[in-house]
């Protein structure tokens, strides 16, 4: 059995999970509806406000699937409900973003602005002009749109300058050592 499969998803109040035919799932909560598409092999019940994953078959494939599914309906339960924020740090001399109505402008030493516009369903914010705040309920989309303005200018391991996730660690080099 799966560590994280056997694990029953709690709903939380104001979230509601309904289950159609052909292991179609929809969520609806505060701030919006998510739905996927599950594999045959797995099996949704809702039990005691709980949603619980098993498997037909113990099949490598169906382990497999077990745990990830029960994570992505976790992760579409907690998304309605709360909602997803990754938070990127631009560092570098003269490197900046601004929104320009939904348009999110990014100056990183190119000799061109880049222009990047998300997806409808995220949300794009920024605190200050090093800072940038992609937040919205689909988790997978929310870490795609942040992963994408993180390649525009990744972190380098020389003087760290890039686009970087809050927290990251960037392995740093040493320079090359001056000759005589």
């Amino acid at each position: 059995m799966s560590r994280i499969g056997k694990l029953p998803v709690p709903i939380p109040e104001k979230v509601t999970v309904d289950l159609q035919e052909n292991n179609f799932i929809v969520v609806k909560g505060p701030k919006g509806q998510l739905q996927r598409q599950l594999h045959p092999k797995i099996n949704v019940e809702i039990k005691d406000n709980q949603v619980v994953v098993t498997r037909n078959d113990d099949s490598k494939f169906s382990r497999s699937l077990h745990g990830l599914t029960r994570q992505l309906v976790a992760n579409m339960v907690e998304g309605v409900a709360k909602g997803f924020t990754k938070k990127l740090q631009i560092i570098g001399v003269g490197y900046r973003a601004e929104l320009k109505g939904k348009k999110l402008v990014l100056t990183l030493g190119y000799s061109h602005p880049i222009i990047f516009s998300a997806p409808d369903s995220i949300t794009l914010s920024t605190p200050s002009q090093t800072e940038i705040l992609v937040s919205g309920i689909d988790k997978e989309l929310v870490g795609l749109v942040a992963a994408k303005i993180r390649s525009f200018r990744k972190p380098e391991p020389y003087k760290g300058k890039g686009i970087r996730y809050e927290n990251e660690y960037v392995r740093r080099k040493a320079g090359k050592a001056a000759g005589k």
